[in-house]
């Protein structure tokens, strides 16, 4: 129903904004992640997503995409509700938790208030497929554009030569994550071909 609203930050602390649009007070939930980026800002475009209970209507709020598109999957998956999808979401980075889903991280998501080790296994289930279409291994690991380039290119470079994708791409970052200098492709295919 809401896409986003933009105006003023009239207030923000880690679990609700309250954002000025036109003279309309809207109370936003957040995560801590959403918070942290508000935090400083006097205006703000904030994505928003409409949740209608029998108790209530709320409308939550993300400060950027990748954030609300995990935020609808998280909700998606039976036992997880609006709270504990935001807890998770305040607990890591969206590219961390994403990166535990794909990963198959239980302990990581079991971490979370709320999140129990059975639940935690039902999110990667159902969404660790989902998951890996969101960002590529280099991004979840945080890395720059520019390295993020680099790695997508020489991961198809890899996988053109005959290597798996899944040991090209777990060659790739265990490099890119050991060495702190930003690597150009020749140099991330030549130490791959080491390592696999």
């Amino acid at each position: 129903m809401y896409e986003f609203i933009e105006g003023s930050v009239e207030y923000a602390n880690p679990a609700f904004v309250i954002i000025n649009a036109n003279g309309i007070g809207y109370h936003l939930q957040i995560s801590v992640n959403t918070f942290e980026k508000l935090k400083t800002l006097k205006r703000a475009r904030v994505l928003t997503h409409l949740s209608i209970k029998e108790d209530g209507h709320s409308i939550y709020g993300f400060f950027d995409e990748i954030e609300r598109l995990l935020f609808k999957q998280l909700i998606s998956v039976n036992g997880v509700g609006t709270n504990t999808a935001r807890m998770i979401l305040s607990g890591q980075s969206p590219t961390e938790i994403i990166s535990a889903i794909a990963t198959g991280n239980i302990a990581m998501l079991n971490s979370v208030k709320g999140v129990g080790p059975k639940t935690a296994q039902r999110i990667i289930l159902e969404l660790q497929s989902k998951v890996t279409k969101m960002a590529t291994p280099a991004e979840m690991a945080g890395m720059p554009t520019q390295t993020v380039k680099a790695f997508d290119e020489a991961l198809l470079a890899l996988q053109a030569l005959g290597f798996q994708r899944a040991a090209a791409e777990k060659a790739l970052l265990k490099i890119t994550n050991n060495n702190k200098l930003n690597l150009g492709i020749e140099d991330m295919i030549k130490q791959c071909l080491q390592v696999l």
